[in-house]
């Protein structure tokens, strides 16, 4: 469909069928990039269940995988010095130092980031990427950046080069066109590969074709190697065309194990502040009632909407929803049948908290089908915007800035700061946040650091 030949109205009326609110007032532009988002978040809904299938897979398709393992022993930056653009807490200054290189100059916007990272590397970065004088800087080696996702992922509005963020990038470039570094490793979300119609990462290319580099990309995720987070990410391996060697680079594959429990804390060891309780203890044992009706091997998806059930609509009144919840409405209706006793029964017991908020009466079941004795606190779960959402326990889900701390149902309770520092392979010694609730949102926008180093030592294997 091309969006940019429809009407503003059409555009409207196609903004109302897939249930986006508050477009009246904007441009044709920015609606239809809000449709395109829209889109792109539906296409991706089930994103963490098809990379599961699909791990291999994608390393094979980028033909960039080798079965050994990199040697690193002679990998020696200590005479290498590199600059952290946009740093966070420091997921790239911790591959790099483990290599030995020195950072010369660290970047980030947000305050509390920068005191964490003072706090753990003794460097307080610059706040804006846009006061740093390029032609007055020392020279450096490497220049890392995870650059600004949030216009471009689904946990954000992905407004691309509408937002200011999604513009950053050319600060990168403002950088490397006089310093010239020998390599640039970016990161990004994976949705960077397809929005705006794939004109994104075109720009980003070509960008980076004309300052005079070799670009490679990887999407990789830590559960490729080991780490029970599933965490799709791009990388950018950018090589300067002198130094450039011909030789791809090519990442190693893991053939270990997951220990999901060594990346968890003792329960017995936890505070009692991170168990679930309240509403959303009372919500989640009221699904799971329920979920203990099923046979095995019933399908429960897609979301069950069960206040929806047990609302009496017009013909006209459910004509006029948005298609995605007339559609979930319409294939709930057999599985609302086949447990009719069981549903009224439980709804009568359980309707008061099923009300309380809207999104406690939507279960997103994205586990498979039923298996026996199950229970939603067998697996992962997640409070967020769209409803109850479980997934498979067999990892973590991705962490994010935004507040969705994944619940490990097994234990009842949120995984802890430290427990996400783990998952982003930070070290124990990692010194975290005084408050939880900028450390959830640290980690969740930080890189993972094991993956980050995957690729730089794949990447200087090459060269030194």
């Amino acid at each position: 469909m091309n969006l940019s030949q429809l009407t503003k109205i059409e555009l409207l009326k196609k903004c109302e069928e897939l249930g986006i609110n508050k477009c009246k007032t904007k441009t044709k532009k920015e609606i239809i990039c809000l449709i395109e988002n829209k889109i792109n978040d539906n296409d991706n809904e089930n994103d963490d269940t098809q990379s599961e299938c699909s791990d291999e897979q994608t390393l094979e398709e980028n033909n960039n995988s080798i079965d050994e393992e990199i040697n690193i022993s002679n990998i020696d930056l200590s005479s290498y010095k590199f600059i952290d653009l946009f740093c966070g807490i420091g997921g790239f200054h911790q591959a790099l130092k483990k290599l030995g290189a020195k950072c010369v100059l660290a970047c980030d916007i947000d305050k509390d980031c920068r005191e964490v990272y003072n706090d753990n590397y003794g460097i307080e970065p610059v706040k804006n990427v846009k006061d740093i004088d390029e032609k007055n800087m020392e020279d450096f080696d490497i220049l890392c950046a995870g650059f600004p996702c949030q216009a471009f992922s689904n946990g954000g509005k992905k407004k691309c080069f509408e937002d200011e963020r999604g513009l950053l990038f050319d600060e990168i470039v403002r950088i490397a066109k006089v310093k010239k570094p020998k390599f640039m490793f970016l990161e990004n979300v994976k949705h960077i590969l397809k929005v705006s119609n794939g004109e994104v990462i075109e720009y980003i290319k070509s960008k980076i074709a004309n300052l005079g580099y070799k670009l490679q990309l990887f999407q990789i995720s830590p559960h490729n190697y080991g780490i029970p987070q599933q965490r799709e990410r791009v990388y950018f391996v950018c090589i300067r065309n002198d130094i450039y060697n011909g030789k791809e680079v090519k990442l190693p594959i893991y053939k270990g194990k997951l220990e999901f429990n060594k990346f968890l804390d003792k329960k017995e060891e936890i505070n009692d502040k991170y168990f679930v309780k309240g509403d959303v203890l009372e919500v989640l044992e009221a699904w799971d009632e329920m979920i203990k009706n099923f046979e095995t091997d019933e399908k429960i998806s897609p979301t069950i909407m069960i206040n929806d059930a047990y609302r009496t609509y017009t013909k006209e009144e459910f004509d006029n929803f948005p298609d995605w919840k007339k559609e979930y409405m319409t294939k709930n209706k057999p599985l609302l049948e086949k447990y009719k006793t069981e549903f009224s029964e439980w709804y009568n017991k359980h309707d008061e908290i099923l009300q309380k908020r809207e999104i406690y009466g939507k279960l997103e079941w994205q586990t498979g089908p039923i298996k026996h004795q199950d229970s939603i606190f067998n697996h992962f779960i997640q409070i967020r915007q769209s409803g109850i959402r479980v997934k498979k326990g067999q990892y973590f889900p991705t962490l994010v800035a935004i507040s969705q701390i994944p619940i490990y149902g097994k234990e009842k309770r949120y995984i802890t700061p430290r427990e996400c520092a783990r998952l982003q392979s930070f070290p124990d010694t990692f010194k975290l946040s005084k408050d939880d609730k900028k450390s959830y949102k640290q980690l969740g926008n930080s890189v993972n650091v094991d993956n980050v180093y995957t690729v730089i030592t794949s990447t200087l294997n090459n060269y030194l």
